[in-house]
Parts: C-alpha cells; sequence; structure tokens
C-alpha cells in the first residue's frame, strides 16, 4: 500500500496505537469532518463528495454562459430591452467572468481554495437572485455583471481543489470527466433553458433560468462546508497585481462598449475613439505584464508562455472559435424566436442535434484521429463547422425550422465544433513547462470566455445592425451574422494551420520545468 493510500485509508489518530477507538469514530464520524481536514486525509468516500461539489459548481458557471441564449427574445419582451441591452446580457457576464479568472487563481492561492469556493458559490447564488428579480434590462446586465465576477472567484478553486484531491495519476481519469461535463453543460445550456421557460413554474418565465441557481448554489454551498477539505497553508503576503486585472478588465470592456453601443447610440467617431481608448489599456496591460516579470514581480499574463508557437496560435484559435461558436448560438436562439416565432421548447429541440455532433466528435471521433491526422483534424473540423452553420443560418433565413437537411446541417455544424474545440487544450499546452501548467490553463480558459465576449460583440452588432425590429429584420440580420461567424472561423482555421504538422509525436516534448 502506497503512503498516500494509507494515509486516505487510516484515520492520523490510529497511529497513536489506539487503532480501535480510531476506527470506530472515524466509521462514526459523518463527512462533517471533512472540514477540518487536509486533502490527503481524506477517504475515497470524502474525496468523491468533494469533487461532486465542485463539479456542481462550475456546471452552473458554464450552464449559465448559454442558457439565456433561449431567453433572450422573452426578456426582451418582458422587460422592453434593446438589442445592445440583449447583447450585454450576454456578454457582461462573460467579460468580467474571462477579465478575472486569472485573479480569482491568485486570490485562491492567496488566502486558500476552500474559503474562495464558498465566497464565490454565495456570490453567484446573490447574483442570481438579483437576476431573476430584476425590473429593468440595466440592473439584469449589472446581475450579469457581477455574477460572473463571482464565477471568476469560484472556478479557478474548483481546478486546484481537484489537483489537490488527486495524485497526478488518479488526476487524468478525474480531470477527462471534468472536461465532458464541463463541455456538456455549456452545450445543454439553451436546451435546458428553453424546457425552463415553457415550463413557466410559478408563472415566472424566464426569471427561472436564472433562480433555478439558487437551490443548487445552496446545495453546493452546504456540501461544500461540510465535504471540502483545508486547502492547506495559505500564503496572505503572495503579491497580486490587482492594477493590471484593473487594465485587461478596463480596455475589454471599453472594446467591447464600442462594438456593442455603435449602432444603437454611439456615432462612428466615438466609437472608434472608445474602442482605441480599450486597445491602448489591454496594450498597457501586457507591456506591465513583461515589465514586472522582468523584475520578479507576479503579473496577469505570463509573457513567456506566448514565445511557444503552440500555445500562442493555440490561444489565438481558440479565442476565434468562441467568438464565432458563441455568435452563433445567441443568434440562432434569437431567429428561431423572433424570426420564424417558435416558441422556447421548440427552439430547445432544435438544438439537440447540435449537441449530438459535439458528443460525437468529442467522444468518438477526436480521441482516433488527432493522433494520426494531428492538426489537420481541428482545420477540418473548423471548415466543416463553418459549413455547417452558415447553411443552418441560410436554412433558417429561408424559414425553413426544421426537417432532415435542417438537422444534418445542425449534426454537421455540431461534429465540426467538436472536432476543432476537443484539440485545442491539449494542443496549446503540449510544450508549456510544467511548472506553468496551471498558469497556461488560466490564461487558455480567460482566452476562451474573452472570445465569447468579443463574438457577442461582433456577431450580435452584425446581426442586429439590420434595421428594424419585426421578424423579417430578424432573418435578414443572419446574412451579416453568418459572415461574420464564417471569418472567425477562418481565423481559427488559419491559426491551426501555423501549428506543428504533428502535434503529439515522440520528438515533441514539454519544455523543460
Amino acid at each position: 500500500m502506497t503512503e498516500r493510500a494509507a494515509s486516505a485509508d487510516i484515520p492520523p489518530r490510529a497511529a497513536d496505537g489506539d487503532n480501535d477507538k480510531a476506527m470506530t469514530a472515524h466509521q462514526a464520524a459523518p463527512a462533517a469532518a471533512s472540514g477540518s481536514k487536509l486533502p490527503h486525509e481524506l477517504d475515497d468516500r470524502q474525496r468523491s463528495l468533494a469533487f461532486f461539489t465542485v463539479l456542481t459548481a462550475v456546471v452552473l458557471e458554464v450552464a449559465d454562459t448559454t442558457i439565456v441564449n433561449t431567453a433572450l427574445p422573452a426578456i426582451r419582451d418582458g422587460l422592453g430591452a434593446s438589442p445592445a441591452a440583449m447583447q450585454w446580457i450576454v456578454a457582461g457576464y462573460l467579460l468580467t467572468l474571462g477579465s478575472l479568472l486569472l485573479l480569482g487563481g491568485r486570490l485562491g492561492d492567496a488566502f486558500g481554495h476552500r474559503r474562495l469556493f464558498l465566497s464565490g458559490v454565495a456570490s453567484f447564488v446573490a447574483a442570481s437572485a438579483l437576476c431573476g428579480l430584476a425590473p429593468t434590462p440595466g440592473v439584469l446586465v449589472l446581475a450579469r455583471v457581477l455574477q460572473g465576477a463571482a464565477g471568476a472567484m469560484m472556478g479557478p478553486q474548483t481546478m486546484a481543489i481537484v489537483q489537490l484531491l488527486y495524485t497526478p495519476l488518479e488526476r487524468v481519469k478525474r480531470l477527462a470527466f471534468f472536461g465532458m461535463i464541463i463541455g456538456l453543460a455549456a452545450i445543454v445550456g439553451p436546451i435546458i433553458g428553453g424546457f425552463l421557460i415553457e415550463l413557466n413554474l410559478f408563472g415566472l418565465g424566464w426569471r427561472l433560468i436564472f433562480l433555478i441557481n439558487l437551490p443548487v448554489g445552496l446545495f453546493a454551498l452546504a456540501m461544500g462546508r461540510i465535504t471540502l477539505p483545508r486547502t492547506g497553508e495559505e500564503h496572505r503576503g503572495l503579491a497580486i497585481d490587482l492594477a493590471g486585472a484593473a487594465l485587461f478588465a478596463l480596455g475589454f470592456g471599453l472594446i467591447l462598449f464600442a462594438l456593442i453601443q455603435a449602432h444603437e447610440n454611439l456615432g462612428p467617431a466615438a466609437a472608434a475613439a472608445i474602442f482605441a481608448g480599450g486597445l491602448g489599456a489591454v496594450m498597457l496591460g501586457v507591456r506591465r505584464s513583461i515589465a514586472r516579470r522582468s523584475a520578479g514581480l507576479p503579473a496577469m499574463v505570463e509573457p513567456t508562455l506566448f514565445a511557444l508557437p503552440t500555445f500562442r496560435y493555440g490561444v489565438i484559435a481558440a479565442m476565434a472559435f468562441n467568438s464565432g461558436s458563441v455568435g452563433f448560438l445567441m443568434i440562432f436562439a434569437v431567429a428561431l424566436q423572433q424570426g420564424l416565432a417558435l416558441t422556447p421548447l421548440k427552439t430547445a429541440l432544435i438544438h439537440i442535434p447540435f449537441g449530438l455532433g459535439v458528443m460525437v466528435a468529442v467522444g468518438l471521433l477526436v480521441p482516433r484521429l488527432l493522433p494520426r491526422m494531428g492538426r489537420l483534424l481541428p482545420m477540418v473540423g473548423g471548415m466543416l463547422m463553418a459549413v455547417g452553420i452558415v447553411s443552418t443560418l441560410a436554412l433558417i433565413h429561408a424559414a425553413v425550422a426544421g426537417g432532415a437537411l435542417l438537422i444534418a446541417t445542425l449534426a454537421l455544424a455540431g461534429i465540426g465544433f467538436g472536432t476543432l474545440s476537443g484539440p485545442l487544450g491539449p494542443i496549446a499546452v503540449s510544450e508549456v513547462p510544467r511548472t506553468h501548467a496551471g498558469t497556461a490553463s488560466a490564461t487558455m480558459r480567460t482566452a476562451q470566455q474573452l472570445g465569447g465576449a468579443l463574438g457577442i460583440a461582433l456577431v450580435g452588432s452584425a446581426y442586429f445592425a439590420v434595421g428594424g425590429h419585426d421578424a423579417a429584420a430578424r432573418l435578414a440580420g443572419l446574412v451579416p451574422g453568418a459572415i461574420m461567424v464564417a471569418a472567425l472561423l477562418s481565423i481559427a482555421v488559419v491559426a491551426v494551420s501555423r501549428l506543428p504538422a504533428t502535434l503529439f509525436g515522440a520528438e515533441r516534448k514539454p519544455a523543460a520545468d
């Protein structure tokens, strides 16, 4: 038996010679004792409960990225939300989630992952309640921004806790399952949203997609207090670059504001000036990170990672892919309801072929084909996704709301989605030194969330730029929207084409520690 296994099976007091008494206390003690233990002191059951707890919380965070898409038309009707407000309801969440993820990870290192996780879940529940009770579009956007910030505090702790709970060998299977559930949560979000709105429990309508987070979040909070172990020594003296985090958040916020508001209440000159200001703030953040790393100080971004071609082009591809996919899912749901007058439930059901295509690609095609095809697989996936999405939007533009052809184009888009997105994470970190593995993963996830926010701004602005608020306008907007999605996916394919032809061969190894 290994030392780790022994420590998990035998309570610490058993080593003092009082084995029977210790074992009796261990068997009778509830899982509540986990909160006073270190990770290596938990038995298998306690570790499984802790894993289930953090998995529940991360599903909330991921699902809330896409669940709102199906509800946007109902929110527009219920609150009188403008097209710009509809975009901000999605983008505001992604903006703060992406901008603060790295900061959330640093805060977890400084003050303890268990403490930050519980605080993040509690804040997420409170923000969800505010979303569900919002009386105006402005309050809803503010609540979504707060919800994203809470998710950024909660999210990084989930991966950190999983790493603390398991040995490297045990971690592989757990993280694979973790990744599968996260992907599934993002895909089924719009489907769950449609069912909840159609259910209309207590007459809550669209508000239920946010209020459902309360019982789930409170369950995760209660379980977290009971099952999560102490995460070891805290590092309260750990320096945190708050100014760097503020620069990046401000910069991306200004960029999104210029893109989203340009077609509603900003003139071209004002939009260009705000966009330039945002870009300048991001560049200042990059320069600050480089200077602080050179001086041996902590920074929001690890500049040396971008010297690795696999990481640099992997991040660009992930950001462009998320921009195109998140933008597509939004205009797809809006066009089905506002353009073709479908109910939220029917809109949810139409998402199913897309989700099935993603699962087939990620579960069957990627594991078998990636080692043999290398970078060609995500390149082909990106092209299939573009063809599938453009064809799907063309059918909806022609008022086709069902049938075998629409099912086929959605399934094709889903297969492309899975074969492009599935390999990007492993590709991006394939040559990252182990000492920077955590930072690289967090940076990749930040790029994905910010890419999603940017996609809402770019694709949404192209879609809503067509004048009018009637069904004809919502269908006509699919043409520029489809062009924008195709352009973003083209950037992703080009970025993947710059990767090494052989991604995981024996001659390509992670950099030294």
